[in-house]
């Protein structure tokens, strides 16, 4: 029986470790696109700097004249225009001086017509053989200036003013705090004075009249629509210790003390020598005249 040759195997090429990773391969070599890589190389290549063709060139040269010939325009403009500005300011400051010189003098020529005003008043009263009551006239009307003994009345707020008071009586929509003055308070203040014999009353400066109304305009107390500021300072010209010891025994006295007692609203009261207040700003004066038109029973 014939033998058969052996099979011999024929020796194959040893094949590459990452022969079954081509496709990776093949990705991390060749990670971009080729439309992609060629712009990415003509980025690489023009961003060098300064352009190379002649019309680039002089395109950004028109740029850099255009860019310096608006920063030199705004400079120029700037330096123009500061010298314009500052005289209009001093234009402007020229004239607030000058209106406020304006307005001084006519204050003044106001407070000489008043006195004017007051001195033929005298004389006309003189003459028709009032001239005694002339001046208690003023004096109670409030047109002339006082001065004499009296006293000196401060009202302050409490140092601490709390809010809130669990229905007091002094809580309203207006003022929550229980430590602060208010109109109020100076209304009866003015008024024990005037009823314990003051003569004139004035209140930071501002001479009350018959007239003068006491109010509020928010956290602001108002004499004759002019605000005040704390502390309050009430000049009461009369007799200075008969009038400390009236008001301080009647029902207004004792209310003022309450306030310090109960609200720790800040009192002090002192007899003095000589106290000086000023002439009402204005004063309106209202006259009563008889009526001309007959009676029907005097008609025929």
């Amino acid at each position: 029986m014939p033998q058969q040759p052996p099979i011999r195997s024929t020796p194959t090429r040893p094949s590459r470790p990452d022969a079954s990773m081509f496709l990776l391969t093949n990705v991390m070599d060749h990670s971009l696109d080729d439309g992609y890589a060629e712009a990415a190389a003509r980025k690489a290549e023009g961003a060098g700097g300064l352009p190379r063709t002649l019309s680039g060139k002089l395109g950004l040269a028109a740029g850099l004249v255009l860019a310096a010939l608006v920063v030199t325009v705004g400079a120029a403009q700037a330096r123009v225009a500061a010298p314009v500005v500052a005289k209009e300011r001093q234009e402007l400051i020229d004239r607030i001086d000058r209106e406020t010189a304006s307005a001084d003098k006519l204050e003044g020529s106001v407070d000489k017509l008043r006195d004017d005003v007051s001195a033929r008043q005298r004389e006309a009263l003189r003459k028709s053989g009032a001239g005694d009551q002339s001046e208690l006239v003023g004096l109670l009307s409030g047109a002339v200036a006082v001065h004499g003994p009296g006293v000196k009345l401060v009202v302050n707020d409490a140092k601490e003013a709390t809010s809130g008071g669990n229905g007091d009586p002094r809580e309203t929509s207006d003022f929550s705090d229980t430590g602060r003055v208010r109109d109020r308070d100076m209304q009866r203040v003015v008024n024990g004075l005037w009823e314990s014999g003051a003569e004139a009353v004035s209140i930071n400066g501002q001479r009350l009249t018959a007239l003068s109304a006491i109010r509020a305009a928010g956290d602001a107390i108002l004499v004759d629509n002019r605000p005040l500021v704390p502390p309050y300072t009430v000049l009461a010209v009369g007799d200075g210790k008969q009038l400390s010891t009236r008001f301080q025994d009647s029902v207004d006295g004792l209310y003022l003390h309450a306030l310090q007692e109960n609200y720790g609203i800040r009192t002090s009261i002192s007899v003095e020598g000589d106290l000086r207040l000023p002439a009402a700003p204005s004063v309106i004066v209202r006259t009563a005249q008889p009526s001309t038109e007959k009676t029907e029973k005097g008609t025929s």
